[in-house]
């Protein structure tokens, strides 16, 4: 029995289950579902106020990002934080939730197609 891997990305949760729970049809067990963050810490549920002197970095001010000094420089430097951009970039795809799956083989190429199906990304 030869596995493959399979990384896919979506933009909802609910997609991501939807198409985890098609692939459990297909006989896949080892399937995650996780949403990462280009934050460390996800993202704070108040804002900064820079009053205090308590800012840890721009990222925190402008998006609301959790995390630390050292941290929030980095998160800082994201077009999305500073506004400053020559308009090059690639846009946002907001396909933040990832499910990671270890594939028999035989199966594989019908879970890709369940994926790109459900408008992911693999």
């Amino acid at each position: 029995m030869t596995e493959k891997n399979i990384l896919a990305f979506f933009k909802s949760k609910e997609t991501a289950n939807n198409v985890a729970n098609q692939m459990k049809n297909l006989g896949v067990t080892d399937i995650q579902i996780d949403r990462f963050s280009i934050y460390p810490l996800g993202s704070s549920d108040q804002s900064a106020n820079p009053v205090t002197g308590a800012t840890p970095s721009q990222a925190t001010l402008t998006l609301g990002a959790n995390g630390g000094q050292d941290t929030g420089i980095l998160a800082s430097s994201n077009v999305c934080a500073s506004g400053m951009s020559d308009g090059g970039q690639a846009p946002i795809s907001g396909r933040d939730i990832l499910v990671a799956a270890v594939v028999d083989e035989s199966v594989f190429d019908r879970a890709i197609q369940l994926i790109k199906d459900a408008d992911g990304i693999v």
